[in-house]
């Protein structure tokens, strides 16, 4: 069975507090796992939320800010100390390596030989992962930051009442899904599309530390899921501005604007409390009437279900 699940490791900004960790979030995707931004006391967090080392298969750092990536050393020493024996890839803007270096190699301890170190560069970045692509598109931080999305490849799904009507069954079906058509015993050929509908791919897009750009709205284009910082009420509009970083005002306009099925926010300004939640839902709400999710630790967001369009 196929489990496709965000898990929120914490959801504070630059400060932790008493009920925000630093910033982790976990997305589980058919068998794959990506770690998003791996904060200070990530590894603890993996444990409350109930999710393994072995569960990683990917490492996604958008910058080198602390709140985004201290929890590094920590991770990487649990796979080790783990014996997680398949590959963890881990992308990160390639003008940090010498920070990863630092977090790979932080302390003395038994190593491990599974990670794989994929910096990027540049405007935007492909990767192949597993059952989706992994894009990475520069952002617009007071350093660099890159944002992330993940794309399942459109496919068709099985009509079975059409399969029945025209004979088709057993090992059939799959030489029908594997060739595109396929050849009877009486002759008759049937052809995929004669027994499918189209199947959308589903989408999810992760976006930290940035002003608005064009990547934000990029990365964000018609995605079943974003997960998009919003450290400030617009009453500290200049002042997210200044220091590259989002609004909740912006972050619905952007889902608004993309489209979007369900948008988590997060990221959250130490200044703000629980209380203030509400205020961050009207701010939305003014430009976005879709799915929004709060984000809090510990917390579990599904990806929306498929698509009908």
């Amino acid at each position: 069975m196929s489990l496709r699940e965000l898990v929120v490791l914490g959801t504070s900004s630059a400060v932790p507090t008493r009920r925000r960790n630093h910033n982790g979030y976990l997305l589980l995707w058919d068998g794959e796992g990506f770690l998003f931004d791996p904060g200070e006391g990530t590894q603890r967090q993996m444990l409350h939320a109930g999710v393994s080392a072995h569960d990683l298969t990917w490492i996604c750092v958008t910058h080198f800010h602390g709140d985004h990536c201290l929890g590094v050393p920590g991770v990487v020493q649990r796979i080790a100390r783990d014996r997680v024996t398949h590959e963890v890839r881990a992308v990160f803007p390639a003008v940090g390596e010498a920070y990863w270096e630092r977090l790979r190699h932080a302390t003395s301890f038994g190593d491990t030989s599974v990670i794989t170190p994929l910096p990027v560069a540049g405007e935007s970045a492909r990767l192949p992962a597993g059952p989706v692509a992994l894009t990475a598109r520069r952002l617009s931080h007071s350093i660099e930051s890159y944002g992330y999305r993940l794309d399942e490849p459109a496919g068709r799904r099985m009509l079975p009442a059409e399969l029945a009507r025209r004979g088709v069954n057993g090992p059939a079906v799959g030489v029908l899904q594997r060739d595109g058509a396929v050849t009877l015993d009486d002759g008759s050929v049937v052809r995929l599309e004669d027994c499918s509908a189209p199947r959308p791919g589903q989408s999810a897009a992760f976006v930290m530390d940035t002003r608005l750009c064009d990547a934000v709205f990029a990365l964000a284009d018609g995605v079943d899921l974003l997960v998009i910082e919003s450290t400030f009420l617009s009453e500290e509009a200049a002042l997210a501005a200044e220091y590259g970083h989002l609004t909740a005002a912006q972050a619905g306009r952007v889902a608004a604007a993309c489209g979007v099925r369900r948008l988590v926010l997060t990221h959250f300004s130490e200044r703000y409390t629980f209380a203030d939640e509400p205020r961050f839902t009207e701010e939305v709400r003014k430009a976005y009437d879709g799915d929004v999710v709060l984000a809090r630790d510990l917390m579990r967001v599904p990806v929306p279900k498929r698509a009908s369009r």
